[in-house]
């Protein structure tokens, strides 16, 4: 029984065929979208952006306040193992971020991308918040540790949730010839940014309590300002129009039921994991896992390699950051644009060789390092490499799905492979016997990754231009 003839379900990358036509494809739904408002395009690249940066925020927390939670909350007697707790709780987050996007990139696919943007970022801010009421170890035993790893279930669905709406309507707001730079800007200088806000509270909880006082009180000032992203993104996102792709997929949708009544249309994530999209799915996995543990092991791990294996202080350590954060903004940028010029798998191939090579040796040099300045010019190069390597992963996974299932297979997609790549900080945290070992054990997983990174680059097909 063909498409749109009783109680069918419909094809992958079809719809209901209007009586006495042809089928509707993909490329019937986004045809004369474009040029769109230049208000409309700007307004979803900010909103992708800050909705990233402002998500990321809130993760980078954790990492920036990392001995200390430890400490407070996975007390033990040897050095690196309450590090690798409290990165290990971090996983946790991650390994949420796939069930929140299966949510909310449903909500997104089936509902909108503006609505379910909104819902998560909220979410993420006001669950971040929550972290500092929790009571310490010393206050109410092994609770405090089951309290925390509780919260960080609950804000990994939102997160996820985040990742399945910001990470779709950018890219899809804009002209083709963007799109590698808005992946760029929004996957890569949203998390540049995002460290950076971290960064500079850092700088001023660290001022205002300095010493013991920051592990008194400083940490919960920390998680306290989740609220100020959850405002923000209420404002940000509020009056943001939806998608165009969406919006012209609706269109033609109702025209397709109007015609077809009695059409069963499958769900974005039973389609996404029919035989036609699960090995495009599993594909996409080599690379997102790749990037998001280049990404963990670089941005993610800095502010903890700073401390234990450099001993820099945290007012210091702020500044480094803060200068990473802006290596990291214009890396991503840069590479996004480049794939923009040359295609995506070209551009994986550059970045996966040359940071297999690199980052080992940026590690390394940074551990040796006896200057201030040194330091920083090796934690600025490891943060440039780390977001180039995933920079034009955005578009690419946007341009592996058709628009009626991006939200849902970009974020299923992503957030597996980070919640696969996040995982690894842990491992290096467990396999360091003490912090001196940090950086070689960093050297190897790294080169590692981006070994698995090349072999899905190989692998993959081209993409640029596919968004249609």
């Amino acid at each position: 029984m063909a498409c749109g003839s009783g109680k069918t379900v419909c094809e992958p990358g079809t719809f209901p065929k209007p009586a006495g036509g042809r089928e509707l494809t993909i490329s019937d739904t986004t045809a004369g979208i474009y040029p769109a408002e230049r208000k409309q395009i700007v307004s979803a690249i900010v909103s992708s952006l800050l909705g990233w940066s402002l998500d990321l925020y809130d993760l980078f927390i954790l990492l920036y306040v990392a001995p200390v939670v430890g400490a407070l909350f996975f007390p033990s007697s040897h050095p690196t193992w309450s590090l690798a707790a409290v990165y290990a709780s971090f996983a946790v987050t991650l390994l949420m971020r796939p069930i929140g996007s299966a949510i909310f990139g449903h909500f997104a696919d089936a509902r909108g991308r503006k609505g379910a943007m909104l819902v998560a970022i909220v979410g993420v801010g006001i669950s971040t918040a929550a972290f500092g009421l929790l009571p310490t170890i010393n206050q109410v035993g092994w609770i405090a540790p089951v309290l925390f790893l509780l919260l960080r279930l609950v804000q990994g669905v939102f997160v996820g949730g985040v990742v399945a709406s910001t990470h779709t309507i950018g890219t899809e707001s804009v002209p083709e010839n963007w799109r590698g730079a808005v992946s760029g800007l929004v996957g890569g200088g949203g998390a540049g940014i995002g460290a950076l806000f971290a960064s500079i509270v850092f700088l001023i909880t660290s001022t205002i309590f300095p010493g013991d006082a920051f592990a008194e009180m400083g940490w919960r000032v920390m998680f306290f300002s989740g609220l100020i992203s959850a405002l923000l993104g209420w404002f940000i996102f509020n009056n943001l129009e939806e998608s165009p792709f969406w919006k012209e997929l609706q269109r033609k949708k109702a025209a397709s039921k109007t015609a077809t009544q009695d059409t069963v249309v499958a769900s974005p994530l039973k389609r996404l994991f029919s035989p036609q999209y699960r090995k495009i799915l599993l594909l996409n996995l080599l690379i997102t896992t790749g990037g998001g543990a280049g990404y963990y092991l670089t941005s993610g791990y800095m502010p903890t390699m700073l401390k234990v294996v450099n001993e820099i202080p945290n007012s210091t350590s702020s500044l480094i950051l803060m200068g990473s954060s802006v290596a990291a903004f214009i890396a991503a940028v840069v590479i996004g644009m480049l794939s923009d010029r040359i295609g995506r798998k070209p551009t994986f191939l550059i970045v996966g060789v040359l940071a297999a090579i690199l980052l080992p040796v940026c590690y390394l040099g940074m551990a040796s390092a006896t200057t201030i300045p040194t330091v920083t010019l090796y934690a600025m190069a490891i943060a440039f490499i780390g977001n180039a390597g995933y920079a034009p992963v955005l578009i690419f996974l946007n341009e592996r799905f058709p628009t009626e299932i991006r939200a849902s297979g970009t974020g299923l997609s992503w957030n597996i492979g980070f919640a696969i790549g996040g995982i690894l900080p842990t491992f290096v945290s467990l396999v360091s016997a003490t912090p001196a070992d940090i950086p070689t054990s960093l050297s190897i997983f790294a080169a590692c990754v981006f070994v698995l990174f090349l072999i899905g680059a190989i692998a993959t097909p081209e993409t640029k231009g596919a968004l249609r």
